[in-house]
């Protein structure tokens, strides 16, 4: 009594305790979110000029993509797409609204009137579209029908913003265009050419021993293009994969469990409420049924010819005799015993012509309004006409027949081979003769059947396979499982690599991975290890295990780079190979010895090679390759000159030039200036979004929740 009496006098107390660890717990948590406004970011999904995109809007946006595509698509792959589209629709709404475009009446009128053209409700007498009938019916969905009223306006609210979307480009597109002097340098560059001789000392001459690109020659390449190397956040990891594959231990039992079915087993039985005798697979009469409750891969209850079988085993399986068993034998990760069950020599392909009559109940009868007794009746009639005067099956067919796939060729199904038909239908084209004609009831109804022609008769098997798969046992799992978490907590307290390496783990590297990337190379799609790299708490140096389809993987963060310029090392292999070329010139230059081509060639062991016909279009070099720089250089050249050493894209090259070709000049260039408008124009309605995009405020969470 005495404590209880404590606890009450102290019970204000303990309620202030607990309410001051709670607020410290939520305190800690709106901090590491980002502050009191990290709620809203958890509904965001990105901004856009200050604009939100709601997440629940653009989540139920992903969903619809994913299911118009039918799975075809990750689910990555469809963020990115309705990502595209949603920023391509904010942006330029945004500039819209920021020039004040609106659709006008007759815009949105023009826009139904092309959507409505074919429309016979709106037609006029004549055979026109008619306003005045539009307007009555849109007058009385709203008096009759609020819904439908609703999606008309809807309809054409969508068709009066892409009224405004037209305005807009087709503003841009006016005022992009080339003026009669840009028409005439079009034609120059096409048609002015020069004839030159040449010789090209290439950078391949100077081991790249010789020049030396420091880390400061990097870095002050960077500063001096910096648009070229602005690059995102990115990380580097290293990982390992660990793979549940069946031991040993496990594809022996597989197989024994495999081999035990081919003799008769005794089971309880339940229905009887004794032991019964149950059949193996030796000895059993019904192998689609034995397949069925025993295997795990289907019966195929068709007849195969030897190039329909493949693998190893192929030929070992087809030349079995009836009743003969062939394994056990392994086979894309199976056991598999295969027996032939029956032999027959059919034709190869049969072609063959039908009439299907279906009737109500059947998958084409709906609406027929014939029963099936009547279906049969008419299939049989059918058949006897044809048997008198098989001419008039074509015929027949494209009255009678509900297979509209076909019904217009006659009936004519071509060639196919065993496999490619129903059961049902199958077995009359192949265990008949040709010019037969008979009735087969299948699921669709009835078929009259008329047999054109078989291929020549060949050797075919129907094979039994009894299969069991050979899967990682729960022991063999568990084991992975603690040989994972021993290198997890190796690894997170020593150094990664040198703990794979002495238990021989093959440690891959990836560099440079962006937040929105699905895949990691040699690991394929690894959405989450990803998403874990891009976590705040995640530090450089930490590990952490993940699930995959086929076992796991375990994977340490090494790098984080934020967004801004790439460092040297990661700009090293795109900016060194520029800087060694560059050297390369330099040093060619100052050993250059001659003061003609001729004497240049022969001091450096090279060739005087000629170029004849070439124009600023198309820069190209005959031996050499394009060379815009060579090329461009040589045109502001006088003929008969010899230039200074020019550094291109192949090596130095010192040039003459032997002649130049001027065009005549035109009367007039305006259809030149007009091509090149309606290419600028082209490329401006696709280039104006880039340029709207580079210059909007984007900060895109999607990393955070996809």
């Amino acid at each position: 009594m005495a404590v209880l009496n404590k606890i009450r006098q102290r019970s204000v107390f303990l309620i202030i305790i607990i309410a001051l660890a709670l607020f410290s717990f939520v305190l800690a948590d709106v901090i590491r979110n980002g502050g009191m406004g990290s709620q809203s970011s958890q509904n965001v999904i990105a901004t856009v000029n200050g604009k939100e995109i709601a997440r629940e809007e653009f989540a139920r946006n992903v969903e619809a993509f994913e299911r118009n595509m039918g799975g075809n698509m990750s689910t990555t792959q469809a963020v990115n797409r309705v990502w595209d589209q949603k920023l391509r629709e904010v942006i330029i709404e945004q500039e819209l609204e920021k020039l004040g475009i609106r659709a006008g009446e007759g815009q949105v009128t023009n826009l139904v009137r092309t959507q409505m053209a074919g429309n016979p409700n709106f037609m006029n007498e004549a055979g026109m579209f008619d306003e005045n009938r539009l307007r009555e019916y849109v007058a009385n969905l709203r008096e009759t029908s609020p819904q439908a009223y609703e999606q008309w306006q809807n309809f054409t609210s969508n068709l009066a913003n892409t009224a405004r979307i037209n305005t807009y480009y087709n503003m841009v597109s006016a005022g992009v265009g080339a003026t009669l002097l840009e028409g005439e340098q079009a034609y120059r560059m096409m048609n002015d050419n020069i004839n030159m001789k040449f010789v090209q000392l290439p950078y391949s001459s100077i081991p790249d021993s010789e020049v030396e690109v420091t880390k400061s020659d990097i870095k002050n390449y960077i500063e001096e293009h910096p648009a070229r190397f602005e690059t995102e956040a990115s990380r580097n990891i290293q990982y390992v994969i660990f793979e549940e594959n069946a031991s040993e231990e496990d594809k022996n039992e597989a197989r024994e469990s495999l081999t035990a079915l081919r003799n008769q087993r005794v089971e309880y039985n339940a229905a009887i409420g004794a032991n019964d005798t149950l059949p193996g697979f030796d000895s059993t009469n019904d192998y689609a049924e034995f397949v069925a409750n025993n295997s795990d891969l289907p019966f195929e209850d068709r007849f195969k010819f030897r190039n329909d079988f493949t693998g190893p085993n192929a030929e070992n399986i087809f030349n079995l005799e009836e009743g003969e068993t062939f394994g056990p034998y392994e086979e894309n990760g199976y056991w598999k015993l295969s027996k032939v069950i029956e032999t027959k020599n059919i034709p190869d392909s049969v072609q063959a012509s039908h009439i299907l009559i279906s009737y109500e109940g059947t998958q084409l009868g709906a609406g027929s309004g014939r029963t099936k007794a009547e279906a049969e009746a008419l299939a049989d009639s059918l058949a006897g006409v044809v048997r008198n005067n098989n001419d008039k099956f074509a015929e027949l067919a494209s009255e009678y027949s509900a297979d509209t796939s076909n019904k217009e060729e006659g009936g004519d199904l071509g060639y196919f081979t065993p496999g490619m038909m129903i059961p049902e239908f199958e077995e009359f084209a192949f265990n008949n003769s040709t010019g037969e004609v008979g009735v087969v009831e299948t699921q669709f109804g009835y078929h009259v059947i008329s047999i054109e022609d078989q291929t020549e008769t060949a050797r075919a098997v129907k094979v039994a396979t009894l299969a069991r798969e050979i899967d990682a046992s729960e022991k063999t799992m568990n084991d992975l499982f603690n040989e994972v978490t021993k290198f997890e907590i190796a690894s997170s307290e020593g150094d990664f690599a040198e703990v794979a390496k002495a238990d021989n783990y093959d440690v891959k590297t990836v560099r440079d991975v962006k937040a929105l990337d699905e895949n990691i190379p040699g690991a394929g799609a690894q959405r989450r290890v990803i998403q874990w790299a891009f976590e705040d708490e995640a530090e450089v140096g930490d590990v952490r295990r993940f699930d995959t389809n086929n076992g796991y993987i375990v994977a340490q963060l090494t790098s984080k780079s934020k967004k801004g310029l790439m460092s040297v090392e990661e700009a090293s292999s795109i900016v060194t190979p520029i800087l060694r070329k560059e050297k390369k010139a330099e040093v060619i230059k100052g050993r250059l010895k001659g003061n003609t081509l001729q004497e240049i060639a022969n001091n450096h062991g090279e060739s005087v090679q000629t170029a004849d016909a070439v124009n600023l279009e198309n820069p190209t070099l005959a031996g050499a390759g394009e060379e815009p720089e060579v090329v461009g250089a040589v045109f502001a050249m006088e003929p008969g000159k010899v230039s200074q050493p020019i550094a291109g894209e192949k090596g130095v090259y010192v040039v003459e030039l032997v002649s130049r070709f001027e065009a005549p000049a035109m009367d007039s260039y305006k259809g030149y200036a007009q091509q090149e408008s309606m290419a600028r124009r082209a490329q401006a309605s696709m280039r104006v979004f880039e340029a709207l995009k580079k210059k909007a405020d984007i900060e895109d969470n999607r990393a955070k929740f996809y």
